[in-house]
């Protein structure tokens, strides 16, 4: 996965927004505000941070020697995975999308349906 690639994946997303809170260099993805991914796309490893449910986060890290506790963030809710190739694409878009439906499901209602976001449409 390139970094354009992981960029692309996380925009695609309904609501979306990329913005740069912290510096130039570190891309932080956001719905409604809030931050569901975070990734120093120039990265050389390109490493990208994002939200998991807490059994699910240590799974994937007993897994996969690439999926480590996030970085400067939460350890407990929060993977940071090394997208070296290591890590299967599919699983690495699977998490990225896992990842925002946790924060959208946090949001109020009404702003669910502005994104026309479902938690039933999303356990298909």
């Amino acid at each position: 996965m390139t970094p354009q690639e992981l960029k692309n994946a996380c925009l695609a997303l309904a609501g979306t927004r990329e913005e740069f809170p912290f510096d130039e260099a570190n891309s932080v993805f956001k719905v409604s505000g809030k931050i569901f991914a975070i990734s120093r796309l120039g990265g050389d490893p390109l490493k990208v941070s994002l939200k998991c449910e807490p059994e699910l986060a240590v799974h994937l890290r007993a897994q996969h020697p690439a999926i480590t506790p996030g970085y400067h963030l939460n350890k407990r809710h929060w993977n940071t995975v090394v997208v070296d190739g290591s890590v299967p694409d599919q699983l690495v878009l699977d998490m990225i999308e896992d990842s925002y439906d946790l924060v959208v499901a946090g949001l109020p209602k009404r702003e669910q349906e502005k994104l026309r976001w479902s938690a039933l449409s999303r356990e298909e």
